[in-house]
């Protein structure tokens, strides 16, 4: 079934000047695929991955580049043009995504940087964008246990925390004092399941849960000295920028974890880092 505002592989069945023809079965019938995004050698019967969306004209059209984002999809795009239906955003293709002022959760402005969810709006079948979130998300049940490991992609920032999206079906939290390096709407990255609450909303951590979030880093650690000779230039003193740079680990977490390794007599603290215990 051929999908719109996605990837298909699809046959070539006519070859012309300007381009090929690819088969869109008895819905949509021959598909141009334009010159310039035709691979060499492209003969008759073979079969090309495209992606299919409309052209200015409202036509379907397909091409062999990568969009920044297909329907279904979340991303951080950058708006390249306000009309009088609404803004413009680039994502990656000759026509740029449509996002209806209908679909803006605040207006947008011409420069600005912003997540966006691509989806076909029912009624026209059109490939257009939108910023308001919450009726494609939280519409399934979460099946996430306390300390699962979730795909997330930071959405956007506000007084609590970071607001995220799981798995692009269910709201997070992040917390700002379970925050650390650097975290912006669009960034994907791996969290953690910390509190499913009453309601269903879902609080999230950047590391594992107590015990076993200290267990990796003191792995990590130990691995680190070893490779590096046996000493690692950060100490409790150390500034959380430069602790999350080599560890991807908050200062509190660090901190906690050289003061058990210390304990253990595996390494040494000293004013300028951590050192292998050689006794």
């Amino acid at each position: 079934m051929i999908k719109i505002g996605q990837y298909n592989t699809l046959e070539v069945v006519k070859l012309v000047d300007f381009g090929v023809f690819l088969d869109g079965g008895e819905d949509f019938g021959n598909i141009l695929l334009p010159k310039s995004s035709v691979p060499a050698g492209t003969k008759l019967g073979d079969e090309i991955e495209v992606f299919l969306y409309f052209d200015s004209q409202d036509e379907i059209i397909a091409t062999t580049k990568e969009p920044l984002a297909q329907v279904g999809d979340f991303a951080l795009l950058r708006v390249v043009g306000i009309c009088g239906v609404g803004a413009f955003v680039d994502w990656g293709l000759d026509k740029d995504l449509l996002i209806p002022f209908s679909e803006q959760r605040r207006r947008l402005e011409e420069g600005q940087d912003i997540m966006v969810r691509v989806y076909s709006d029912k009624a026209s079948g059109r490939i257009v964008g939108t910023t308001k979130f919450n009726r494609f998300l939280d519409k399934t049940p979460a099946k996430y246990k306390i300390g699962d490991e979730v795909q997330v992609q930071i959405a956007e920032v506000t007084e609590l925390g970071y607001k995220a999206v799981i798995e692009e079906a269910h709201w997070g939290l992040i917390f700002k004092t379970e925050a650390f390096g650097k975290l912006f709407p669009g960034k994907k990255l791996k969290a953690f399941v910390q509190e499913i609450r009453p309601d269903g909303k879902i609080t999230l951590s950047l590391q594992k849960a107590g015990r076993a979030k200290v267990d990796d880093l003191a792995d990590k650690i130990m691995t680190t000295l070893a490779r590096k000779g046996g000493f690692v230039p950060l100490s409790d003193k150390s500034s959380p920028e430069a602790i999350f740079k080599e560890f991807r680990t908050s200062k509190a977490t660090f901190k906690k974890t050289i003061g058990g390794l210390y304990k253990k007599g595996l390494i040494v603290i000293e004013r300028e880092g951590i050192r292998l215990n050689d006794n």
